[in-house]
């Protein structure tokens, strides 16, 4: 079927048309240029969190820069101005430990932050006329997430307690009883008594809420709105501050949890919740009628509540909507969907100050695009398509934002309202680009899947010359429900392998998300079915749509599904590459699902528990095709990785050696799902093109 659906691309040719995209952020030529590396990438300054000030003059925002030495990224927090577009950005905050999560004073004269120079993590306060920063918390445990109400007299922020302990003191001194105690061992009644990278030891993430005097200096001790909840505030492991929102009096705080319990291993019923402010009431759960994922609650006007939910239980990968209704201190009204038919899934939600309006972000494409959302009518513009946008922040003129693509790292812009004019607001990595060669990019389409429309991106090597043909990195993406699109990725960087003089080519194979809902959805019990199909289609059209892609010469690569995917290439398409590379990747299926510590999701791909629909487990798991591999394969594993445990790649490495099939086995013992250290990112880059450069 792909052959002749190739071969009747040349009287089609309206259906495979690609989209050739323009860098966003043009620099200079430079006539001395090298290679990108990952000593490049991890040398970009990594820009994140901005802040605009209430007068909307100034932005504050956190720039992370990598320590090789001390092998870890730190932050700093920034400042530049936004009147006329013509100040520099300047240092703010410079010491040797982190400062990050900037928040601005309601009258502009004060920034609020984390910062961990004091030993712990605590909630510093920097004046902007000058002098030294101040410490606003002293808590006897690191702190996260503030959130500083709209009146200013009240901090909100989180700490991880015990539930059952009434003070802070008891937390620390139970912490300090563990530490000196000759016993290691630990007792469970429960699931999830691990989760993403750690073990759990009974504590939990709890809101805490702190007065500030007029002079925004605490006034008293913190109390926790949260007592004796077994829940965390956020959610973790990937919650934040966007899930903590005060109501426009100052009175109450919104925040969004799933409270523990048996079931808590296998749903994904996250709830708003509702407590005053200054405590001393038990939260109330504003959205019990969902059984699904409430999330991002956001206040519009003086009266309203916004946020983000899904409608499937159990289903982390289902559209979130767009939901409205009127607020008191009594609870919610009815809720209202906004956008109805719009089939986009934001993961990044503010309110306009005028109230009529809300602004997201989403995956759309193959970009991460910017919406305006008119509350009243559900009608939908896109501000921002091409590219990664976050951070959205409403100025007096417009919204500031930050934007990566292929060849650029995230910097700041900001798009007028009126004109829609877009401006640079920074170029802090002007020089680093300059100075480095990388490869061009395109997007394409092609008929995957039962003839649908499907996107990738082809990125050609930094050295490209016409006429030359070059060998292939095919990288697949994780998730499923995820998407190689146009950002710049500081942990699959096609650029890593452009600068190594491969071109490379990347999939949204059916599952991937900016599609639409069905076309994520279509992945569902079928692992190994469409995807496959996509992928194969879409390598076969790269080959026929680029001629100087060396077909013969090419490595497959991808991480958890996409590392599931090396696995089920190499049982079902054993002579596509001359090589694969496997990180973290699901390998039996069977075994997956009892060593996981997120049963939802399994459960929710596979129809049930394995015990209930093992043929639908067994239907595409790759350990049953382990006769068929013979593609030589590097596998990386992470022993912190506890979504994919580390035993599916141990058992991937025993069935290649006891079959004599080339293969290496790269292990990070303090690692997760992901490669985050420094050094041990040069490490997999050097160890992964290596494996390449060996086969190809």
């Amino acid at each position: 079927m792909p052959l002749l659906r190739l071969a009747s691309a040349a009287v089609r040719p309206l259906l495979f048309t690609f989209v050739a995209l323009l860098p966003l952020f043009p620099h200079g030529a430079n006539a001395q240029k090298h290679a990108f590396t990952v000593d490049d990438m991890l040398a970009m300054k990594r820009i994140s969190s901005p802040a605009v000030s209430q007068d909307g003059r100034r932005a504050a925002f956190v720039v992370r820069e990598t320590e090789l030495e001390a092998d870890r990224g730190r932050t700093d927090i920034w400042l530049v101005g936004l009147e006329g577009r013509t100040a520099e950005p300047r240092v703010l905050t410079t010491h040797p430990e982190a400062d990050y999560a900037p928040i601005w004073s309601r009258d502009g004269r004060f920034l609020y932050f984390l910062s961990s120079r004091s030993g712990s993590t605590q909630v510093w306060r920097l004046r902007l006329s000058g002098g030294d920063p101040q410490q606003i918390t002293d808590m006897p445990l690191d702190v996260a997430n503030p959130v500083l109400s709209p009146d200013g007299r009240r901090l909100a922020f989180t700490a991880e307690v015990f539930p059952d302990c009434s003070t802070l003191r008891c937390t620390t001194d139970r912490l300090e009883k563990r530490e000196d105690s000759k016993e290691t061992g630990r007792a469970y009644e429960q699931l999830f008594f691990r989760h993403w990278d750690r073990y759990e030891d009974g504590r939990r993430s709890h809101l805490f809420s702190l007065g500030l005097g007029e002079d925004g200096r605490a006034s008293g001790q913190p109390v926790d709105l949260t007592p004796g909840l077994r829940a965390d505030v956020p959610p973790m492991p990937f919650g934040g501050a966007e899930e903590i929102a005060f109501s426009p009096d100052s009175q109450h705080v919104v925040f969004s949890s799933r409270v523990e319990g048996a079931l808590e291993s296998w749903s994904t019923n996250f709830d708003l919740w509702s407590v005053p402010a200054a405590g001393g009431q038990r939260p109330q759960n504003l959205t019990a009628a969902n059984p699904a994922w409430d999330s991002h609650p956001v206040f519009v006007g003086d009266d309203r509540l916004a946020w983000l939910a899904m409608k499937t239980p159990g289903y982390e990968s289902d559209r979130f909507r767009l939901m409205i209704a009127s607020w008191d201190a009594s609870g919610l009204g009815k809720p209202r969907e906004i956008a109805r038919d719009w089939d986009r899934s934001p993961g990044e939600l503010i309110a306009a100050a005028s109230g009529t309006k809300l602004f997201a972000t989403a995956a759309n494409f193959g970009q991460r695009s910017i919406f305006e959302i008119d509350i009243k009518s559900g009608n939908v513009q896109t501000l921002v398509r091409d590219g990664s946008a976050g951070g959205i922040q409403e100025t007096p003129s417009g919204i500031l934002y930050s934007l990566s693509n292929l060849k650029s790292p995230a910097e700041l812009f900001h798009r007028d309202a009126a004109s829609g004019t877009i401006d640079p607001i920074t170029d802090l990595n002007r020089e680093a680009v300059d100075a480095v060669a990388m490869g061009d990019y395109e997007q394409f389409r092609f008929e995957g899947h039962a003839g649908e429309e499907v996107y990738g991106y082809l990125v050609k090597p930094y050295d490209y010359v016409d006429g030359v043909r070059y060998p292939i990195a095919f990288l697949v993406h994780g998730g499923p429900q995820g998407s190689f699109g146009n950002n710049f990725h500081y942990r699959w960087n096609p650029q890593a392998y452009a600068g190594a003089g491969y071109a490379v080519v990347m999939i949204d194979f059916h599952g991937s998300v900016g599609y639409g809902q069905a076309f994520t959805d279509s992945i569902q019990g079928d692992w190994g079915g469409k995807p496959l199909e996509d992928l194969k289609t879409g390598f076969a059209y790269a080959l026929f749509r680029y001629p100087f892609l060396d077909g013969t010469r090419a490595c497959a690569l991808g991480a958890s599904y996409g590392g599931y995917m090396m696995n089920w290439i190499a049982g079902n398409w054993p002579n596509g590459f001359r090589c694969l590379v496997n990180h973290d990747g699901v390998f039996d299926l069977r075994s997956m699902y009892y060593t996981t510590e997120e049963l939802w999701f399994p459960e929710r791909e596979f129809g049930g528990p394995y015990f209930r629909t093992p043929e639908s487990f067994e239907k595409h798991n790759p350990v049953n095709l382990v006769e068929n591999f013979r593609t030589p394969t590097l596998i990386i594993q992470g022993g912190r990785d506890y979504r994919v445990p580390e035993g599916q790649s141990f058992a991937l490495f025993t069935a290649l050696q006891r079959q004599e099939v080339p293969s290496r086995l790269l292990y990070f013992p303090d690692e997760n799902h992901w490669v985050l250290k420094p050094n041990n990112s040069r490490q997999w880059h050097r160890e992964v093109l290596a494996w390449l450069e060996r086969h190809m």
